[in-house]
């Protein structure tokens, strides 16, 4: 493979839509031990923390090595959050493979126009300011796909 195959697309399809994984997100009842276990066992640290009521989360971004791809833990603000019904349905563990992108909403546009259902008619807030999409997990295999376009100007 050369380093032009990595930016191009399969004949028929545009190439650009995600740049990058941005992070995969872990469901945890309880946020500080989870920041404690993830530094004891695997060395990574917590490089951001935030509290989104309108997702009904606490979270934290932890970052692995020396790259900008994170870890984010998410922990329920109350029994009736998102994340709350995930971990009581399915226990703590993987909830979410995140992509960024440079344009949510004509990435969201695109990916209804392939016949995908997203979560939200319009953007909305996700972590530091950054503004985000879910892909219905019924039309992405059975996982929640995150669209994530950071923020313009970093926190």
């Amino acid at each position: 493979m050369t380093a032009d195959d990595a930016t191009t697309a399969p004949a028929g399809l545009p190439a650009g839509l995600l740049t990058t994984i941005d992070h995969v997100g872990i469901a945890v009842p309880d946020l500080d031990e989870a920041i404690a276990f993830y530094a004891q066992a695997f060395g990574v640290r917590s490089v951001h923390e935030e509290t989104n009521e309108e997702q009904g989360v606490r979270e934290a971004m932890l970052a692995v090595g020396s790259g900008d791809t994170r870890i984010q833990l998410l922990a329920p603000l109350t029994p009736e959050s998102t994340i709350a019904k995930f971990i009581g349905r399915s226990g703590p563990g993987l909830q979410q493979l995140a992509f960024r992108v440079d344009d949510v909403e004509a990435v969201s546009a695109t990916l209804r126009e392939r016949g995908l259902r997203l979560l939200y008619d319009t953007p909305r807030r996700g972590t530091s300011d950054s503004r985000v999409n879910f892909v219905h997990p019924k039309d992405a295999g059975g996982v929640l796909v995150e669209l994530v376009e950071p923020a313009r100007t970093p926190h």
